[in-house]
């Protein structure tokens, strides 16, 4: 069946004229409230929010010294076994990844 796209369109009987305060308190009677599962442990102090100030906390890294078969590329800064160098140039170690 064609349809006229350009006929004014009637409202389906579906669709009653219903108020906003009406639709309000018909959703409203029916609706149930969410509960979140808190417990007084949780705290704020657990999350942290990205942008926050944490020059107070301190971070403990174990720093390892290359080996004696490693070599930290002078471009990019990574730690590179000695099979990955590119080249050499002024001393400085240069990896195949820079290089490529």
């Amino acid at each position: 069946m064609a349809t006229d796209y350009d006929a004014p369109r009637n409202k389906d009987d579906d669709q009653s004229n219903e108020s906003l305060e009406a639709l309000q308190a018909q959703r409203s009677g029916g609706a149930k409230t969410a509960l979140i599962d808190v417990e007084d442990s949780d705290t704020a102090e657990g999350i942290d929010l990205p942008g926050a100030d944490l020059s107070g906390e301190e971070l403990v890294v174990q720093v390892v010294p290359a080996r004696e078969d490693e070599f930290t590329c002078s471009s990019c800064f990574l730690v590179r076994h000695r099979s990955q160098v590119a080249r050499e140039k002024s001393g400085e170690l240069y990896c195949r990844d820079c290089e490529g």
